[in-house]
């Protein structure tokens, strides 16, 4: 390429070299992925939507990050798809960075919403005659807001101070446009990276600390109250914690392996990558279809009428 086309567009160096049949075979595996994920996360969020006892705080914040699931997905998959059977795997500087944008603000927003479920566990389960006035519609709507707003806001003040940043490589380590988008300066600007460190803070070790201690609390009032308490909580909180543990290791691939720059075999960090686009997305309606006593039971419904017909 020259060196016009250096400037506007980057590589990606994540792909590892195999022989194209196993390029279509991984094509079909990807797709085949997308799609179930696709069909498992809008199939709950449209259950949680139709069936009005479903209408609760708990299943309102879980439609919201099976929504997540499905955006973030949505902004990988496709360019991905196309890249697998591409010889020359080459994105756009705009596209990646708008890819870039995309992914943090979906990635902010679901650790909110997972802070925010777990403040309506703690409310049902440690102050459950306070839950109706302090869980009300406007509080909900309100978390929903706040969960999506303000990471596309800190994301946008990182996307100002680094749009006019030099660039002076054009090869990113990976498969799609994550913090590793930030190796490309010419000089490492201490301005973006203190401001780095503090949207991973906001969006990422507060959240996480908070959630950490209304599980806490969670558990040491269960372990002092009946059996039928330890049961609501064992019910409704372990597909969170699984959720959360999930999500935890994505934060780690993120923060320690991509933006440290640890060096690994190409094939292990291509593994890594894919555990966390492919893993991730599918991960949610499963534990939140299978674990959730009521989703559970319309999901059962709604299989036997397709099954029926």
């Amino acid at each position: 390429m020259d060196d016009t086309l250096n400037i506007t567009y980057l590589t990606f160096d994540g792909f590892v070299n195999i022989d194209i049949k196993l390029r279509y075979l991984c094509f079909a595996i990807m797709l085949a992925v997308y799609i179930l994920v696709i069909c498992f996360n809008l199939t709950i969020v449209c259950l949680i939507s139709r069936h009005k006892n479903l209408h609760e705080p708990m299943y309102i914040f879980i439609a919201a990050l099976l929504i997540n699931s499905f955006i973030f997905s949505t902004n990988i998959y496709p360019k991905l798809l196309i890249d697998v059977l591409s010889d020359n795997q080459i994105i756009s500087y705009s596209a990646c960075f708008f890819q870039w944008f995309i992914y943090y603000s979906i990635g902010g927003a679901e650790v909110l919403l997972l802070a925010a479920m777990s403040y309506d566990r703690y409310v049902s389960i440690c102050k459950p005659l306070q839950y109706p006035t302090i869980m009300r519609k406007t509080t909900v709507i309100l978390f929903l807001a706040l969960a999506w707003i303000v990471p596309v806001c800190e994301v946008t003040v990182g996307a100002v101070l680094y749009a006019n940043v030099k660039i002076c490589r054009y090869t990113l380590k990976g498969i799609f446009c994550n913090s590793s988008i930030y190796t490309l300066q010419c000089v490492r600007s201490a301005v973006i990276s203190l401001y780095g460190v503090g949207m991973l803070l906001n969006n990422g070790v507060f959240p996480l600390l908070f959630i950490l201690f209304t599980y806490t609390r969670i558990l040491i009032i269960s372990y002092r109250s009946c059996k039928s308490v330890r049961r609501k909580a064992a019910q409704t909180c372990l597909p969170h914690l699984l959720v959360l543990i999930n999500f935890c290791c994505f934060i780690f691939y993120d923060v320690v392996i991509v933006r440290l720059e640890l060096e690994f075999a190409k094939i292990v960090c291509l593994i890594m990558a894919l555990q966390t686009i492919l893993y991730h997305p599918l991960f949610n309606p499963i534990i939140y279809g299978v674990k959730m006593k009521e989703i559970s039971k319309h999901l059962k419904s709604f299989l036997t009428q397709v099954k029926s017909h």
